[in-house]
Formats: structure tokens, C-alpha cells, sequence
């Protein structure tokens, strides 16, 4: 699989706003003093999953698996955390931003369609 550098930037972009997505979302859709655990613990857990479930070989991580699982089940983690973090922003208060994260997550899934069908035959 080959990817263009610009797509693999647009995915780590991607992956990092998720994490500020979810970190700005615990802190507005909590009380104090919850919204201080829940801007710490939403974006961490994200991240966990993130690192932690992958394919076993997939060539846009570093190939590693902590803890493999199918292709089917990569894909949907990273589909709810990125859109779910779109769906955090526009929940907070950030609606041009959740719905700008949401289109260019769906940009960025348009043009990796061998990755897709790469996972899927895992």
C-alpha cells in the first residue's frame, strides 16, 4: 500500500485534534470540579484505544500490534473516534469546527480506500 505524504498528515492531524476534541468537550459538558477529570480522562482513553487495538502489519502504524484485532474492528475504532470527536465538538459549543473535523475526516477515509479494503481482508 502507498499512501501520499499529504493523506498521512491529514490523518495525524486528525488523530490530534480528536484528542483536543475530546479534551475541550469534557471540559465544557462537565462541572467543576468534574470537567478537570473528565478533560483529562476522555482524550486519554481515546488515546489508549488508539495505541493499543491494531492490525497486526498495517503499514500506515509502525506494523506493531500491542493488542491485535481484525481489520473490521481497527476500522471501526478509528471511525467512532474520529467522528466521535467531531459529534464532541458540535456538543460543546464547536459546531463549525466538529463539522469541519467531520468532513475532513470523511476526506481523509475517501482517498484511503486500499487501506479500507486492506483492513476489511484482515
Amino acid at each position: 500500500m502507498a499512501y501520499a505524504w499529504w493523506n498521512l498528515g491529514l490523518r495525524f492531524a486528525l488523530e490530534l485534534a480528536a484528542v483536543a476534541a475530546f479534551a475541550i468537550a469534557g471540559w465544557r459538558l462537565m462541572s467543576a470540579p468534574w470537567n478537570w477529570v473528565a478533560a483529562i480522562a476522555l482524550p486519554s482513553i481515546a488515546m489508549a484505544l488508539w495505541v493499543t487495538f491494531a492490525v497486526p502489519g498495517d503499514p500506515s502504524r509502525s506494523g506493531a500490534a500491542p493488542v491485535p484485532v481484525p481489520g473490521l474492528v481497527r476500522l471501526a475504532l478509528e471511525l467512532i473516534v474520529l467522528f466521535g470527536a467531531a459529534l464532541a465538538l458540535v456538543l460543546s459549543g464547536h459546531s463549525g469546527a466538529g463539522i469541519a473535523l467531520a468532513a475532513l475526516t470523511a476526506l481523509h477515509y475517501a482517498v484511503s480506500v486500499e487501506r479500507i479494503v486492506w483492513l476489511i481482508g484482515r
